[in-house]
């Protein structure tokens, strides 16, 4: 079974989203389980501090290695440990794929200026983005994270093939998609799309896809070339 391991300060944000959907609809059925850790519930002082003023001086908090590390190991060993972070690499659907075919992950939710270096060194966290932009918190991020990995487990969405022609699959943005009526406000379903020619079409979406991933994506394109 795939595991997910939040280590948050906000543990009440979960499930959240993911308790919706093919998310929580695989979550009810077991297909996937999830586990929120409280930082502060490792931490060993009355205030249950969890961050301290930066060394070197500077605006901010940062989270401390000592708390958070206790945190993590509660999560136990075994799975990759992830930290959502906006310098970290940005995710791909390549390493979400890979991810989903393993046992789960621990997911690190940064707050305030950051976590302590050395905590990311100690416990081999791996800085992961999900864009160039910065959140209030890793558990947005790390939701998105989940529910990308869970939609591709075994039996969470509805037909396999469908997870297979999406965008990024293939390192391409889809192609376009229609459905009924066939003519809506002026603009008619494709020809080829209604031909039952299942290898024009098949073409047909291939030259879409190309085509949209070199007008929005030239750094998607542009990678696939090399």
């Amino acid at each position: 079974m795939w595991r997910a391991t939040v280590v948050t300060i906000f543990p009440e944000m979960f499930p959240g989203p993911l308790g919706v959907s093919l998310a929580g609809k695989a979550l009810e059925k077991g297909r996937w389980t999830l586990e929120a850790i409280d930082i502060r519930n490792h931490a060993t002082d009355k205030h249950r501090t969890v961050d301290d003023t930066p060394a070197g001086g500077g605006p901010g908090m940062v989270m401390k290695a000592d708390v958070l590390a206790r945190a993590i190991d509660a999560a136990g060993e075994g799975r990759p440990r992830v930290l959502m972070s906006p310098r970290g690499v940005r995710l791909t659907q390549t390493r979400i794929g890979e991810l989903a075919g393993g046992p789960g992950a621990v997911i690190v939710c940064g707050r305030f200026e950051g976590v302590d270096e050395r905590l990311i060194e100690g416990r081999g966290l791996e800085e992961v983005s999900l864009g160039d932009f910065v959140l209030s918190g890793g558990e947005i991020a790390a939701m998105a994270l989940i529910d990308a990995c869970v939609r591709l487990l075994p039996g969470v969405m509805g037909r396999e093939a469908s997870g297979a022609e999406e965008s990024f699959a293939d390192g391409l943005l889809e192609y376009p998609q229609y459905t009924r009526p066939q003519l809506w406000e002026g603009r008619a379903i494709p020809e080829v799309l209604l031909s039952g020619d299942h290898a024009k079409v098949a073409a047909w979406r291939r030259e879409q896809a190309e085509k949209l991933t070199r007008e929005r994506r030239p750094d998607l394109w542009a990678g696939r070339k090399r």
